[in-house]
């Protein structure tokens, strides 16, 4: 990375992991919940396995951070790709450790979110994964969520429309259908 300042390294570095929260809901909004249904719909639905079909989106997502990083360290391209590279390596560790392994507990941990940041991250993200459906749903983005009550108005104001009925129900309903 010779020839670029370190502290305009570190900006690119900082701004693309800022950035990449935009980029997020963007992809999450009008690809996952678009075109991309196919995979993403597999991560609202229960999961048989350690693995869904959306978590290709990860695979898929990493390409463009491998290339501008091999292209910034080792091809001669500009450096600052290799900063931007490494801060989009960076948002997808930083979304897993918080998606994945908090909120979904992939991984298992003890952790419990104490702060109200963390418990906003986490309500909203749950509170988008009451509706099942690819239309209707709530709060897209991740490190930065909108506040629970406002996507619980936007809920209701949809009417309820995708919303997934409680365990009870859908128990019931799967004995219902095997019989």
């Amino acid at each position: 990375m010779h020839g670029m300042a370190i502290w305009l390294g570190i900006l690119l570095f900082l701004g693309t992991v800022i950035g990449m929260e935009a980029f997020a809901y963007a992809a999450h909004r009008w690809v996952m919940h678009g075109f991309g249904w196919f995979l993403h719909e597999s991560h609202h639905r229960a999961r048989h396995g350690n693995w869904e079909l959306n978590d290709l989106y990860a695979a898929i997502f990493a390409v463009p951070s491998f290339v501008l990083l091999l292209g910034g360290v080792q091809l001669g391209w500009w450096p600052g790709f290799a900063w931007i590279g490494a801060g989009i390596a960076a948002y997808g560790a930083i979304y897993f450790g918080f998606h994945d392994v908090i909120v979904h507990q992939r991984i298992p941990t003890r952790y419990l979110p104490k702060s109200k940041y963390m418990k906003r991250i986490v309500q909203a993200h749950r509170l988008h994964h009451v509706v099942e459906t690819k239309e209707g749903n709530v709060s897209f983005g991740f490190l930065v969520a909108p506040k629970p009550e406002d996507l619980k108005a936007e809920l209701k104001r949809r009417s309820r429309e995708g919303i997934r009925a409680p365990a009870r129900s859908r128990a019931a309903a799967s004995q219902a259908a095997e019989s």
